[in-house]
C-alpha cells in the first residue's frame, strides 16, 4: 500500500511539474516582449498576407513620404512610449488614433487603412503599444495596461491639435481590445467613436481558445498558473480587463468589424462584445476573412462601413 501511495504521489508530482512547466512556457513565450515573435504570431493567426504585401508596401511608402514625426511621452508607470504623428493637409480637426495588434508596431498594421483616413482629411497618430516597436516595456499589456496609455495619448492629441479636435480610436486585434477597454473609461468629449477590428474579449479567453483549438490542451490549470505569474510580474490578471465587460460602461458609439473565417480570435467574441455594449453599436462581418484580414478581403464594404459610421459620429 505504501508503494502504491508513493507511486501515486510521484505521478501527481510529475503531472503538477509538467503543468507548471507548460504554464511557464506559455507565459514566457507569449507575455514577454523578448520572446514574442512576429512570424510565429502570423502563422498561428492563419492569414495569408503574401497576397496583400504589394498593396501594403505601396501604401506604406506613400504614408511615410508625407511629413511625419516621432512622438515620445511617459506612461503613468514610467515607460517611454512612442507614436508616429502624421498630420493631414486639412486643419487637423479630425484625427484617428490607431492601435496595432500583438507583435505589430506603429508603422505596420495601419499602412493599408491609412490611405482611407488621409483621403478623408484625417490626421493620424500611430501608436506603439507598450513592449512593442519603440515603446519601452518588458511585459505586453494586452489592452489592460494599454487602455491607460491610450488615455494619455488622447490628452496629447488634444494638447497638440486643440480643444476643437474630433477623435476616433481605431484598433486591430490586441489594439481593438485596447480601444474597447478604453471605451469603458471616462473619456473627454473630443473622443467621438471607436472602431474595433477583430477584438478579443480578454487575454484569458483568447489564450484558452488557442490552447483548445491549436494545442488540444485543457485550460486548467495552465491558465490559472499563467494568470498568477502575470499578476506577479506584469501587475494585471489575464481576465482583469475584459472588453465584453468594459463596453458595458461605453458612452461613445462603436463599430465592430470581424471576419467570419477568423480561427485565431473567433467571431463569437465579436457577438459577445456587441451583446454587452451599452452604447450605440454597428457590426460588420466580412465573409471569408481570416484574422485581421477584413480590410483587404472586402475593402469596399469596410470603407463604406467606416464612412457611414464616421459621418454619423464626427459631427
Amino acid at each position: 500500500m505504501k508503494k502504491i501511495l508513493k507511486g501515486t504521489a510521484v505521478i501527481a508530482g510529475g503531472l503538477a511539474a509538467a503543468q507548471a512547466g507548460a504554464a511557464a512556457y506559455l507565459y514566457h513565450r507569449t507575455m514577454k516582449r523578448s520572446n514574442a515573435d512576429v512570424e510565429r504570431t502570423m502563422k498561428m493567426a492563419g492569414t495569408d498576407w503574401n497576397q496583400y504585401m504589394e498593396l501594403i508596401g505601396e501604401r506604406k511608402e506613400r504614408l511615410f513620404a508625407r511629413p511625419h514625426e516621432d512622438v515620445y511621452k511617459k506612461s503613468g508607470d514610467g515607460l517611454n512610449l512612442h507614436a508616429i504623428y502624421v498630420p493631414s493637409d486639412s486643419k487637423e480637426e479630425k484625427i484617428a488614433i490607431c492601435f496595432h495588434g500583438y507583435t505589430g508596431q506603429a508603422g505596420s498594421d495601419f499602412c493599408g487603412i491609412s490611405d482611407y483616413y488621409l483621403r478623408n482629411g484625417y490626421s493620424l497618430l500611430l501608436v506603439d503599444q507598450r513592449a512593442h516597436g519603440k515603446s519601452e516595456g518588458e511585459y505586453i499589456g494586452f489592452g489592460c495596461l494599454d487602455r491607460i496609455d491610450a488615455c494619455s495619448w488622447i490628452d496629447w492629441v488634444i494638447a497638440r491639435c486643440g480643444e476643437q479636435v474630433k477623435i476616433v480610436l481605431h484598433g486591430i486585434s490586441m489594439g481593438a481590445a485596447t480601444v474597447l477597454m478604453t471605451s469603458g473609461l471616462e473619456l473627454p468629449g473630443q473622443v467621438k467613436g471607436v472602431i474595433s477590428d477583430c477584438a478579443f474579449t480578454s487575454p484569458k479567453e483568447v489564450f484558452t481558445h488557442v490552447l483548445h483549438s491549436m494545442y488540444h490542451m485543457p485550460a486548467f490549470p495552465t491558465m490559472q498558473i499563467t494568470d498568477w505569474m502575470n499578476r506577479k510580474k506584469a501587475g494585471y490578471g489575464l481576465d482583469e480587463c475584459n472588453a465584453a465587460r468594459e463596453v458595458r460602461k461605453a458612452k461613445v458609439p462603436v463599430l465592430l468589424i470581424h471576419g467570419d473565417a477568423d480561427t485565431f480570435v473567433p467571431c463569437s467574441m465579436c457577438d459577445e462584445i456587441e451583446k454587452n455594449c451599452a452604447s450605440e453599436t454597428t457590426k460588420l462581418i466580412i465573409r471569408g476573412a481570416a484574422h485581421a484580414e477584413s480590410y483587404y478581403k472586402d475593402m469596399e464594404a469596410y470603407e463604406d462601413a467606416m464612412t457611414v459610421f464616421l459621418e454619423g459620429v464626427m459631427k
